[in-house]
């Protein structure tokens, strides 16, 4: 009984400790505030029910990041990708707001990654984690992890590259 109130203290712990971060990871999968805290709150919901399958106390963050990561495909599963957008985003689209538009351009290259490349690219850029912590996060070699990585970024580059390519032949065309 007493594992068990120190296992829920490092847990709430880990959560409010990086309670921000883990809402950044949803909400890069899903792209609006509502659906992110949701996806956050069922996480929590889901690590306080299976808290006794956490063998390893010491990776507690990478085991609550792996709940998330994996509430955040469930629900993009049964969503079906349907992206809701959010006002504050749509005004960024509005035609004029010239300085907004590579970082435009940067989300909608990583939403059009698949989640297995947009999930290293988050974990390892938004959130600074290491390629070992991401390899534990995702339950895979680090070797995997590299390779994702290396395949998410040229795919980045070459989407960039095109969209870019495309600006210049509408400006001078």
């Amino acid at each position: 009984m007493r594992s068990k109130r120190k296992l829920e203290k490092l847990l709430i712990d880990c959560i409010t400790e990086h309670q921000d971060s883990v809402y950044r990871l949803a909400y890069s999968y899903v792209g609006n505030k509502e659906d992110a805290l949701d996806i956050v709150q069922d996480a929590i919901h889901k690590a306080f029910i299976s808290m006794d399958k956490l063998q390893n106390k010491g990776s507690v963050k990478s085991w609550f990041y792996r709940i998330v990561v994996t509430t955040s495909l469930d629900y993009l599963r049964k969503k079906k990708k349907v992206h809701v957008m959010e006002d504050d985003i749509l005004e960024t689209y509005i035609p004029g707001v010239q300085d907004t538009y590579r970082n435009i351009d940067l989300a909608e290259s990583l939403d059009e990654l698949p989640p297995k490349y947009r999930t290293v690219v988050i974990l390892r850029y938004f959130e600074d984690m290491k390629i070992e912590d991401i390899a534990e996060v995702l339950q895979e070699n680090v070797n995997t992890i590299k390779t994702r990585l290396y395949q998410a970024l040229k795919k980045l580059r070459i989407s960039l590259e095109e969209e870019e390519q495309m600006k210049e032949v509408s400006r001078h065309g």
